[in-house]
């Protein structure tokens, strides 16, 4: 039985509660194609089917793109998930940086004890190039400044094109920890593209201060490969090296890709050469480490 601590998932309940990307019809299909399968409840009850079979030792909820006007009701939403059913460990909640509220939503966010950073996708070209992202702005620095005195980090999902821009905070708020989702994704899987995808990580990599999640690394049309991942772990993990990598299901939306024992697998057959004290680093105490689990 594999032991694991979750670094990235979700729950939610869009009969519930309001999201966006969930609720509202003619929204954009996901990264991965159509996403109607997740129009539904995904609660602790179905995570703990997913997860049989594993010594799900904590998680790590990450925040679903709830209703973007109430970012601290999604947070009173999972304190009582937590005490109905002690899911999830730690918690991840939703800022919008740039927001002249930004101090006081992080202030609130900050009196969760279960809470240990932030999420916000910063703004993002569609391709590389093009005008420069959402972390070059002014009011999304001055909300940045005000994580660290609060003591939350960054969950940073942007594409691999702008990492340059996320390097210069990094460098600029040497304290402030930064964690990378699903592997600065590199959705490009041509040589090329991977190339690229890698050059700008490496960038990031240089930075003490920043950690990786391995998660969220499906492709498009809901591939989930371990002949195409394989180079994508292994090479996440020669840049960033054993103690900054962390794997995450992103479920339920990886379930689009494949079952969460498919990915897990995937992961453990991948480093199955690596040491027993790194597999743990890898499945367990980094992320134990880093969300203080």
């Amino acid at each position: 039985m594999l032991s694991l601590i979750d670094a990235h998932h979700h729950f939610w309940d869009p009969r519930a509660h309001y999201y966006p990307w969930l609720n509202d019809a003619g929204h954009p299909p996901h990264r991965y194609g159509d996403h109607s399968s997740l129009k539904r409840p995904y609660l602790p009850a179905d995570y703990r089917r997913d997860t049989a079979g594993f010594d799900l030792v904590g998680s790590v909820y990450v925040e679903a793109e709830w209703d973007p006007r109430d970012p601290v009701g999604e947070m009173r939403y999972v304190a009582s998930l937590r005490e109905q059913s002690g899911l999830p460990s730690v918690a991840i909640g939703q800022a919008w940086l740039h927001q002249p509220d930004a101090a006081a939503t992080l202030e609130q966010l900050a009196q969760f004890d279960f809470v240990r950073g932030v999420r916000q996708k910063p703004r993002a070209n569609p391709a590389p190039g093009g005008a420069p992202g959402g972390m070059t702005d002014g009011a999304w620095l001055k909300g940045y400044a005000q994580l660290l005195p609060l003591g939350l980090h960054y969950e940073l999902q942007t594409p691999w094109w702008h990492l340059h821009e996320a390097a210069r905070v990094a460098r600029d708020f040497p304290d402030t920890r930064i964690v990378i989702n699903h592997a600065g994704m590199p959705s490009d899987r041509s040589e090329a593209g991977l190339k690229a995808w890698r050059a700008a990580l490496a960038e990031m990599a240089g930075c003490p201060n920043v950690a990786i999640k391995i998660s969220g690394i499906g492709e498009a049309g809901g591939h989930w490969r371990l002949d195409a991942n394989r180079r994508v772990v292994l090479e996440v993990i020669e840049l960033f090296g054993v103690d900054r990598c962390m794997f995450g299901s992103n479920y339920p939306v990886d379930g689009l890709c494949a079952s969460f024992r498919t990915i897990f697998d995937g992961f453990a057959q991948i480093v199955q050469g690596f040491s027993e004290g790194e597999r743990s680093k890898l499945f367990v105490e980094n992320a134990q480490r880093v969300y203080a689990i």
